[in-house]
C-alpha cells in the first residue's frame, strides 16, 4: 500500500488534517509544512506527544519507528495528492472561482444561494492557494452535495496546478484586472494566469459562467459553448438591471425561458458588486434554485469580512474595505464612494502590492483620482503613496498605525469614510483611531 493510500485510510477513518501543531486534535495527520520563516518538520515529535496519529515530514527527525511517521519527498506535494484522491472520490459538482476583483463576494453569494436547496462545502477565509485548496477540498464530507472552490493566484502556472488538484465541473472568472502586476508580468499576463481556469474547462468539458457584458473574458474564452452567460443585455441566459441610485445595490433580474421579472435589494454596497450577484444568480438558477429562494439568499447576505463591510463608529460610517486591494478595484472604490455618498467625506488609501514597474504609475493615477474627487480629506498611506504623489491635496503618512494617529489628533465626526488598502497595508488599523475619539 503507497503512502497517500495508507493516509486516505486513516482519513476516512476519521483522522482530521492538520498543519498547525498549536490545534492538534487526538487522532489527526500532522502535515510538516515548510515556508520562508518556519519548518513544520521541527514540529514533528510534538505534534504525536500532542496526540497525532501520524506526521508527514520531508526531513529526517527523530521519531518513534511505530509506523506512525512517513517519510516523503515533500509534505506539500504530499498533501496535495492526498486532497487530490479524495477529490476523484467524489461525484458531486465542483464549481471552481477565480478572478482578479470580486472572487471571494461572489463565492460567498454562491455558497449561500446553492445552501438554500443544497449542503454546501465551500473555500472559508482565505485558503485559496496551493495550500488551502487541498485543505479546503478534505473538508469535504459525504453530506455534502456541492463544492464551491476559490482559486487565487499572483503568477502564471498557479490556476492551472489547483485546477489540476480540485477538477472543477464548473467554473467562473469573475473579471480580470490590474492586480499582481509583477507576478503575470503585466496585465495580458493576468489573462493567460487566470484563463487557465478556461484552458482546463475546455479539456475537462466542464460549464462556464460568463459575463458576456466583459469583452476580455469573451476574447479569453472563445468559442466554448458549454455555457451558462449572465449580463445586462436582456439576451443571455440570466439578465440584469441596476436600479436606483443608492449606496446599496439594487436590481431586477430575469431568466431567458421566463418572463418573470425578479427584485433583490441588496445589504453590499458598492455598484462593482452588481455583476457579483448576478454571478450568484446565474449559478442558483443552473442548479434549479427558485428564484424566490435566490433573492432571499442575495438579500440577506451582510458582508462581514472587510470586503465592502459597513460599520458605524460613532457618528461615522465607514466603508471598510481593507482586506485587498489593486488599481482596478481601488478606482471603482473611489468611483462607487463618490457617487452614492454625500456629505463630508475622507478617504484613506494605502498601499497596493506586487504592482511591479506599474507601482509608481497607479499609485499616482490613484491618488490623483482621489484628490480630485474632491474630498473632505484624502489621506495616503505608505512609502509607494508618498514615492508616486507629491500634491498637497493629500496628507502622506507612512503606515497605518500613523494615520489612527493622526485621527486622534484630528478627530471626525459625522463623516462617510472609505478605508481601503492592500492586506500587508493593515488599514483596518485606522478603525482604532476612529474608535478611540468616538
Amino acid at each position: 500500500m503507497d503512502v497517500i493510500q495508507q493516509l486516505y485510510t486513516l482519513f476516512i477513518n476519521g483522522a482530521a488534517i492538520c498543519t498547525d501543531t498549536r490545534t492538534i486534535s487526538a487522532g489527526s495527520i500532522f502535515f510538516a509544512l515548510k515556508g520562508a520563516n518556519f519548518n513544520g518538520n521541527q514540529y514533528a515529535s510534538q505534534a504525536l506527544k500532542s496526540g497525532a496519529a501520524a506526521v508527514v515530514i520531508d526531513e529526517y527527525v527523530d521519531t518513534p519507528d511505530d509506523g506512525s511517521t512517513f517519510l516523503v519527498d515533500d509534505v506539500l506535494t504530499c498533501l496535495q495528492q492526498l486532497a487530490l484522491h479524495h477529490r476523484r472520490q467524489l461525484r458531486i459538482p465542483f464549481i471552481g472561482i477565480t478572478g482578479s476583483n470580486g472572487k471571494t463576494t461572489t463565492k460567498e453569494l454562491i455558497s449561500r444561494v446553492l445552501g438554500k436547496k443544497y449542503q454546501v462545502h465551500y473555500t472559508k477565509g482565505n485558503l485559496n492557494n496551493h495550500i488551502g485548496v487541498p485543505l479546503t477540498l478534505l473538508g469535504i464530507t459525504k453530506s455534502h452535495e456541492i463544492a464551491v472552490i476559490e482559486m487565487g493566484a499572483n503568477h502564471q502556472k498557479e490556476i492551472e496546478l489547483l485546477c489540476s488538484i480540485a477538477r472543477p465541473t464548473h467554473v467562473l472568472i469573475s473579471n480580470v484586472g490590474k492586480a499582481h502586476l509583477e507576478g503575470f508580468g503585466g496585465f495580458e499576463g493576468v489573462k493567460k494566469g487566470k484563463g487557465e481556469m478556461y484552458a482546463f474547462a475546455k479539456n475537462a468539458n466542464a460549464t462556464v459562467f460568463i459575463n458576456t457584458d466583459n469583452e476580455h473574458l469573451k476574447e479569453m474564452l472563445g468559442g466554448y459553448t458549454m455555457t451558462v452567460s449572465y449580463g445586462t443585455t436582456g439576451n443571455e441566459d440570466v439578465s440584469g438591471v441596476l436600479k436606483g441610485d443608492a449606496s446599496y445595490v439594487s436590481l431586477d433580474w430575469k431568466t431567458s425561458d421566463s418572463d418573470q421579472i425578479n427584485a433583490i435589494k441588496s445589504h453590499i454596497t458598492g455598484t462593482y458588486n452588481f455583476e457579483n450577484i448576478l454571478s450568484a444568480i446565474a449559478v442558483g438558477t443552473h442548479f434549479k434554485v427558485t428564484a424566490q429562494d435566490i433573492s432571499d439568499a442575495v438579500e440577506a447576505y451582510v458582508p462581514d469580512n472587510q470586503r465592502s463591510q459597513e460599520i458605524k463608529v460613532g457618528t461615522n460610517h465607514i466603508i471598510l474595505d481593507a482586506y485587498n486591494a489593486n488599481p482596478t478595484s481601488m478606482e471603482a472604490a473611489l468611483n462607487n464612494f463618490t457617487k452614492h455618498f454625500q456629505g463630508k467625506r475622507a478617504v484613506f488609501l494605502g498601499d497596493m502590492f506586487e504592482l511591479g514597474e506599474s507601482a509608481i504609475s497607479e499609485h499616482k493615477r490613484i491618488a490623483d483620482l482621489a484628490i480630485a474627487a474632491g474630498f473632505d480629506h484624502v489621506i495616503l498611506v505608505g512609502p509607494d503613496f508618498r514615492k508616486a504623489a507629491t500634491d498637497m491635496g493629500a496628507i502622506f503618512l507612512e503606515n497605518s498605525k500613523e494615520a489612527s494617529q493622526w485621527l486622534q489628533e484630528h478627530p471626525l465626526h459625522n463623516f462617510h469614510i472609505l478605508i481601503k488598502g492592500s492586506r500587508s497595508s493593515k488599514m483596518e488599523l485606522v478603525l482604532e483611531g476612529l474608535k478611540a475619539t468616538a
